[in-house]
């Protein structure tokens, strides 16, 4: 009786939308759900040979090589500052996860208008004009591509605060006694923390990695919100979701070509996790 409410809602918008979309893929539709011309693997062909959507898997690419390793290790060393100290821990948590509760489209939207609004009463120019730094026009798509700065700082204000309470937690799981031990025989400082923090770690640090991997290729509220609209920015950058969506809900709204896409994703999503466990498991 608890779990059924749940167990209807979860399989009528995400269960039965997944598999209506993959019956999709195989079909030609265009401004409609319920397709007659079954036109094969037609539809993942033109998807895989499209430059544009292989240009968008790049983009997430270059986002993944920027965000996982920055919040990684951002999220880590805040959890290990909490941790260690010795009042207002409950204040700390507290201040740094509340950006957990903020909507991305509000975030991407603030710094978007904000702070790097690219003209020169936005914050961030703001603080560089006091240096005498002429502004600098962050959303351009031109070399140097700034947009990268806005988004993964975007990001990481948004997510750190999550992947700290699950490094907080393997941190707290650690018996104080190794560290007391350690401090017997004089080791101290780095030489603790890579000795037996991160060996200790190793299974909370995998989880939190490919979260955030699989966050990444998810990514969509900040290239749509700070970027601006799809005719605006060379594929270079959007990420596949942002493409997916302007392909399936654009003027043309081609579900077909939209759903393979999406599929293809999905898979490229689960191979991936398949393999990082590969990589990574215990026996490793």
């Amino acid at each position: 009786m608890f779990v059924g409410p749940f167990f209807a809602g979860l399989v009528l918008f995400t269960y039965v939308p997944i598999v209506w979309s993959l019956g999709l893929s195989f079909f030609d539709a265009y401004n409609t759900v319920t397709p007659s011309e079954f036109v094969g693997l037609r539809n993942y062909v033109d998807m895989l040979t499209d430059s544009a959507f292989v240009s968008s898997l790049g983009t997430f690419v270059v986002f993944a090589a920027l965000i996982v390793p920055t919040t990684f290790a951002l999220s880590l060393a805040v959890a290990v500052l909490v941790v260690r100290s010795r009042w207002g821990q409950t204040f700390f948590r507290s201040v740094y996860f509340l950006p957990t509760a903020c909507s991305y489209v509000v975030a991407s939207l603030v710094w978007k208008m904000s702070i790097f609004s690219g003209v020169h009463f936005g914050f961030a120019n703001t603080v560089l004009a006091w240096f005498g730094v002429d502004p600098i026009p962050w959303l351009s798509v031109t070399t140097p591509p700034w947009y990268w700065l806005v988004i993964v700082t975007a990001r990481l204000w948004l997510q750190t605060g999550f992947f700290m309470i699950l490094f907080l937690a393997g941190l707290q799981r650690i018996d104080p006694s190794l560290y007391e031990a350690a401090a017997i025989d004089g080791a101290q400082g780095w030489t603790v923390f890579r000795h037996i923090t991160l060996p200790l770690l190793r299974p909370t640090s995998i989880a939190v990695s490919l979260l955030l991997l699989v966050n990444a290729f998810q990514a969509f509220d900040e290239f749509y919100n700070i970027l601006g609209s799809f005719g605006s920015y060379p594929p270079y950058a959007r990420p596949p979701l942002v493409y997916l969506y302007f392909v399936a809900l654009g003027s043309g709204q081609d579900f077909g070509h939209g759903s393979a896409g999406a599929v293809v994703l999905t898979a490229l999503i689960a191979l991936v996790a398949l393999l990082f466990g590969r990589f990574t498991r215990e026996d490793a």
